[in-house]
């Protein structure tokens, strides 16, 4: 059962349009502490709230967990000993085998919570109250950013800026930006939007327009690769005339990238870090996620890292012994 601290959380989560992971114990088979219905929110740190198991199981589903934010997809787990892998193996269960524990097995759903798509429109063009529109049709979340007088029919987009903070707002591997000032102040916009996660940076204007923007961009700081993410003319290719037309386009081929190349999530900050996230338990043979890791012990100049304290006490009282065939 999800106690009210959990459903708390879940909900400051989403208001703050915060990823994280629901992990449900679905069904166990003895000898386990856990028992179904047990319940845990996992954020994009990796950081842990509630219980699902214990201390070989916490790591595996952390781990497990950010791999399900990373692709934004369900995913359910069985944990199980050695002996218990394979005996029945089930369309879309992931089995992962825990050395530690004595002969139970857990099962577990872990079900990602994304935040809602949003969709960022930077100018006073005619075509951005039906870019607003449309967007918020879809259940996106729209901002407006201008640094000029916008339309009132503007009113119902969630929010409005005059200005070009991009760091004030949530910009989001499913975020969206859209920048059609013409010329006004399209290249300051494009430099901080390919700067973002925003999987979809794109510009309205000719193709002779492009150009020159190209230019600017390419004697900013911006690196070759981020440049190559600017999409202009922004929309798919279907004729449009209208201001309602162009921006159905537009917003057609957002739905196409999301669709077609789901939007990568990072998993947290250390994920980036160069050398290796994880390890392997010498007492166990458990995945041990380095940067979360509680318990390390160094030997010979060498860092071990370790599943639980009974692991990292039992390789300190004799570590040659766990060492031999390393």
């Amino acid at each position: 059962m999800m106690t009210m601290d959990m459903l708390e959380t879940a909900w400051s989560l989403k208001q703050q349009n915060q990823p994280f992971v629901l992990a449900t114990v679905i069904r166990t088979e003895k000898p386990t502490s856990s028992k179904p219905g047990a319940k845990a929110i996992i954020t994009a740190d990796g950081v842990m709230q509630g219980w699902v198991g214990g201390s070989c199981a916490e790591p595996t589903v952390k781990r497990e967990a950010l791999k399900a934010l990373g692709t934004g997809e369900p995913h359910f787990i069985r944990l199980c000993p050695s002996e218990s892998r394979n005996k029945a193996p089930q369309e879309g269960v992931t089995e992962v085998e825990l050395t530690c524990i004595s002969g139970g097995t857990l099962e577990i759903y872990l079900e990602p919570y994304l935040p809602q798509p949003h969709l960022i429109v930077v100018g006073h063009h005619q075509i951005i109250p039906a870019l607003v529109h449309q967007g918020k049709s879809l259940g996106y979340q729209v901002t407006v950013m201008s640094l000029e007088p916008v339309a009132e029919t503007l009113a119902h987009a969630d929010a409005v800026l005059t200005n070009l903070d991009f760091a004030s707002v949530h910009i989001y591997p499913n975020t969206s930006i859209v920048i059609c000032s013409y010329g006004n102040y399209d290249e300051i916009a494009l430099v901080e939007a390919l700067k973002s996660e925003a999987s979809y940076v794109a510009l309205v204007a000719s193709k002779k327009r492009l150009e020159a923007v190209r230019q600017y961009l390419k004697d900013s700081d911006l690196t070759e690769g981020q440049i190559a993410r600017l999409k202009c003319p922004a929309g798919l290719d279907l004729g449009a005339v209208t201001p309602a037309e162009i921006a159905l386009s537009i917003v057609a081929e957002i739905i196409q990238v999301h669709r077609r190349t789901p939007p990568t999530w990072r998993l947290s900050e250390t994920s980036s870090h160069d050398g290796p996230t994880e390890a392997i338990d010498p007492v166990c043979g458990m995945t041990v996620e380095i940067a979360t890791a509680r318990y390390m012990s160094e030997y010979a100049g060498q860092k071990y890292y370790f599943c639980a304290a009974g692991c990292k006490k039992r390789f300190e009282a004799e570590p040659e012994a766990y060492l031999v065939g390393g």
